[in-house]
Protein backbone atom coordinates (compact mmCIF):
# COMPACT_ATOMS: atom_id res chain seq x y z
CA UNK A 1 0.00 0.00 0.00
CA UNK A 2 3.19 2.06 0.88
CA UNK A 3 3.05 5.85 1.79
CA UNK A 4 -0.55 6.85 0.14
CA UNK A 5 -3.22 5.27 -0.67
CA UNK A 6 -5.65 6.47 -4.25
CA UNK A 7 -9.15 6.74 -4.14
CA UNK A 8 -11.46 8.08 -6.78
CA UNK A 9 -10.60 10.18 -9.28
CA UNK A 10 -6.79 9.17 -9.20
CA UNK A 11 -6.73 11.46 -6.77
CA UNK A 12 -4.12 10.61 -3.93
CA UNK A 13 -5.06 10.17 0.05
CA UNK A 14 -3.72 12.07 2.72
CA UNK A 15 -1.24 9.12 4.06
CA UNK A 16 -2.42 7.85 7.36
CA UNK A 17 0.51 9.16 9.38
CA UNK A 18 -0.30 12.49 8.23
CA UNK A 19 -4.18 12.02 8.83
CA UNK A 20 -3.54 11.29 12.36
CA UNK A 21 -1.59 14.30 13.37
CA UNK A 22 -4.10 16.21 11.45
CA UNK A 23 -7.29 14.69 12.97
CA UNK A 24 -5.17 15.45 16.78
CA UNK A 25 -5.44 18.98 15.83
CA UNK A 26 -8.93 18.98 14.67
CA UNK A 27 -9.81 16.98 18.20
CA UNK A 28 -8.00 19.25 19.98
CA UNK A 29 -9.44 22.82 18.36
CA UNK A 30 -12.72 21.27 17.97
CA UNK A 31 -13.13 18.81 21.32
CA UNK A 32 -16.83 18.16 19.87
CA UNK A 33 -15.49 16.67 16.53
CA UNK A 34 -17.48 19.10 14.82
CA UNK A 35 -16.36 22.62 13.33
CA UNK A 36 -18.95 25.17 13.10
CA UNK A 37 -19.16 27.71 10.67
CA UNK A 38 -17.80 30.39 13.03
CA UNK A 39 -14.80 28.26 13.73
CA UNK A 40 -14.41 27.82 10.26
CA UNK A 41 -14.36 31.84 9.75
CA UNK A 42 -11.85 32.32 12.68
CA UNK A 43 -9.70 29.75 11.92
CA UNK A 44 -9.67 31.51 8.17
CA UNK A 45 -9.08 34.76 9.47
CA UNK A 46 -12.39 35.81 8.33
CA UNK A 47 -14.53 37.76 10.43
CA UNK A 48 -16.33 40.87 10.07
CA UNK A 49 -17.27 40.87 6.39
CA UNK A 50 -19.75 42.44 4.05
CA UNK A 51 -22.69 40.33 3.43
CA UNK A 52 -21.89 39.41 0.27
CA UNK A 53 -18.61 38.32 1.47
CA UNK A 54 -19.74 36.34 4.07
CA UNK A 55 -22.56 34.71 2.08
CA UNK A 56 -19.14 33.73 -0.38
CA UNK A 57 -17.74 32.09 2.47
CA UNK A 58 -20.80 30.17 3.70
CA UNK A 59 -21.21 28.96 0.40
CA UNK A 60 -17.74 27.48 0.86
CA UNK A 61 -18.27 26.02 4.03
CA UNK A 62 -21.82 24.42 2.92
CA UNK A 63 -20.22 22.30 0.17
CA UNK A 64 -17.49 21.26 2.39
CA UNK A 65 -20.19 20.03 5.10
CA UNK A 66 -21.27 17.20 2.16
CA UNK A 67 -24.01 15.35 4.98
CA UNK A 68 -25.78 19.18 5.50
CA UNK A 69 -25.87 18.84 8.72
CA UNK A 70 -24.61 22.37 9.99
CA UNK A 71 -20.88 20.96 10.97
CA UNK A 72 -17.30 20.33 9.38
CA UNK A 73 -16.63 16.77 11.14
CA UNK A 74 -13.18 15.41 10.54
CA UNK A 75 -13.90 13.69 7.41
CA UNK A 76 -15.67 15.95 5.69
CA UNK A 77 -12.39 18.47 6.99
CA UNK A 78 -9.90 15.80 5.63
CA UNK A 79 -11.87 15.57 2.36
CA UNK A 80 -11.44 19.44 1.80
CA UNK A 81 -7.67 19.29 2.97
CA UNK A 82 -6.97 16.47 0.41
CA UNK A 83 -8.70 18.33 -2.44
CA UNK A 84 -6.78 21.51 -1.70
CA UNK A 85 -3.88 20.31 -0.90
CA UNK A 86 -3.87 16.90 -3.58
CA UNK A 87 -6.48 17.57 -6.02
CA UNK A 88 -6.12 17.52 -9.86
CA UNK A 89 -7.35 20.16 -11.65
CA UNK A 90 -10.69 18.73 -12.82
CA UNK A 91 -11.64 17.56 -9.36
CA UNK A 92 -11.16 21.19 -8.22
CA UNK A 93 -13.10 22.44 -11.14
CA UNK A 94 -16.32 20.16 -10.17
CA UNK A 95 -15.68 21.83 -6.66
CA UNK A 96 -15.55 25.20 -7.78
CA UNK A 97 -18.87 24.61 -10.51
CA UNK A 98 -20.98 23.03 -7.11
CA UNK A 99 -19.37 26.11 -5.06
CA UNK A 100 -20.92 28.57 -8.00
CA UNK A 101 -24.57 26.55 -8.87
CA UNK A 102 -25.97 28.01 -5.95
CA UNK A 103 -29.16 27.36 -6.38
CA UNK A 104 -28.12 23.33 -7.51
CA UNK A 105 -29.50 22.96 -10.50
CA UNK A 106 -26.93 21.45 -12.45
CA UNK A 107 -25.81 24.49 -14.04
CA UNK A 108 -24.23 28.01 -13.67
CA UNK A 109 -26.37 31.08 -14.27
CA UNK A 110 -24.91 34.52 -15.05
CA UNK A 111 -26.74 35.84 -11.54
CA UNK A 112 -24.83 33.23 -9.70
CA UNK A 113 -21.39 33.88 -11.03
CA UNK A 114 -22.15 37.89 -10.96
CA UNK A 115 -22.90 37.32 -7.18
CA UNK A 116 -19.58 34.49 -6.68
CA UNK A 117 -17.52 37.07 -8.11
CA UNK A 118 -18.93 40.43 -6.27
CA UNK A 119 -18.35 38.26 -2.86
CA UNK A 120 -14.44 37.77 -4.18
CA UNK A 121 -14.21 41.17 -4.99
CA UNK A 122 -15.56 42.07 -1.34
CA UNK A 123 -12.79 39.52 0.03
CA UNK A 124 -9.94 40.13 -1.93
CA UNK A 125 -10.77 43.99 -2.91
CA UNK A 126 -10.35 45.47 -6.68
CA UNK A 127 -10.02 43.60 -9.35
CA UNK A 128 -8.87 44.23 -12.79
CA UNK A 129 -12.39 43.34 -14.03
CA UNK A 130 -15.52 44.23 -13.10
CA UNK A 131 -17.81 41.74 -11.74
CA UNK A 132 -19.98 42.06 -14.35
CA UNK A 133 -17.23 42.49 -17.51
CA UNK A 134 -15.55 39.25 -16.01
CA UNK A 135 -19.13 37.50 -16.05
CA UNK A 136 -19.76 38.63 -19.64
CA UNK A 137 -16.07 37.39 -20.33
CA UNK A 138 -16.44 34.09 -19.02
CA UNK A 139 -20.06 33.33 -20.45
CA UNK A 140 -18.56 34.62 -24.05
CA UNK A 141 -15.37 32.39 -23.45
CA UNK A 142 -16.94 29.27 -22.42
CA UNK A 143 -20.92 29.19 -23.37
CA UNK A 144 -20.30 26.89 -26.17
CA UNK A 145 -24.38 26.62 -26.80
CA UNK A 146 -24.96 30.67 -25.67
CA UNK A 147 -28.07 29.19 -23.44
CA UNK A 148 -26.89 31.80 -20.57
CA UNK A 149 -26.05 28.85 -18.78
CA UNK A 150 -23.37 26.70 -18.11
CA UNK A 151 -23.04 23.03 -17.81
CA UNK A 152 -20.22 21.03 -15.91
CA UNK A 153 -19.12 19.80 -19.30
CA UNK A 154 -18.95 23.65 -20.97
CA UNK A 155 -17.38 25.15 -17.18
CA UNK A 156 -14.59 22.40 -16.61
CA UNK A 157 -13.47 22.59 -20.68
CA UNK A 158 -13.82 26.10 -21.08
CA UNK A 159 -11.78 27.08 -18.08
CA UNK A 160 -9.12 24.38 -18.63
CA UNK A 161 -8.31 25.97 -21.50
CA UNK A 162 -7.78 29.08 -20.87
CA UNK A 163 -5.14 29.73 -18.15
CA UNK A 164 -6.21 33.12 -17.47
CA UNK A 165 -9.70 32.63 -16.63
CA UNK A 166 -8.37 29.66 -14.97
CA UNK A 167 -6.05 31.78 -12.98
CA UNK A 168 -9.47 34.27 -11.94
CA UNK A 169 -11.62 31.59 -10.82
CA UNK A 170 -8.78 29.68 -8.58
CA UNK A 171 -9.03 33.19 -6.80
CA UNK A 172 -12.13 32.56 -6.00
CA UNK A 173 -11.29 30.77 -2.63
CA UNK A 174 -8.03 32.30 -2.60
CA UNK A 175 -6.37 29.28 -3.61
CA UNK A 176 -3.29 30.68 -5.89
CA UNK A 177 -2.18 28.41 -8.95
CA UNK A 178 1.56 29.60 -9.13
CA UNK A 179 4.58 29.56 -6.54
CA UNK A 180 2.61 32.34 -4.22
CA UNK A 181 2.41 32.91 -0.34
CA UNK A 182 0.15 31.31 1.91
CA UNK A 183 -1.86 34.25 3.06
CA UNK A 184 -4.56 33.12 5.17
CA UNK A 185 -7.57 35.48 3.35
CA UNK A 186 -5.78 34.88 0.26
CA UNK A 187 -4.80 30.91 -0.37
CA UNK A 188 -7.04 28.20 -0.06
CA UNK A 189 -3.71 26.40 2.04
CA UNK A 190 -5.72 28.01 4.69
CA UNK A 191 -6.01 25.28 6.60
CA UNK A 192 -2.49 23.97 6.81
CA UNK A 193 -1.54 27.45 7.50
CA UNK A 194 -3.89 27.33 10.97
CA UNK A 195 -2.87 23.74 12.00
Amino acid sequence: MGNSESVAGGQTAVPAKETYVWYRKFMREYPSGLQTLHEFKTLLGLQGLNPKASQHVDQVYNTFDMNKDGFIDFLEFIAAINLVIRGKMEQKLKWYFKLYDADGNGSIDKKELLNIFMAVQALNGQQTLSPEEFTNLVFHKIDINNDGELTLEEFINGTEKDQDLLEIVSKTIGEDTGEGSLDGRRNILWFSERF
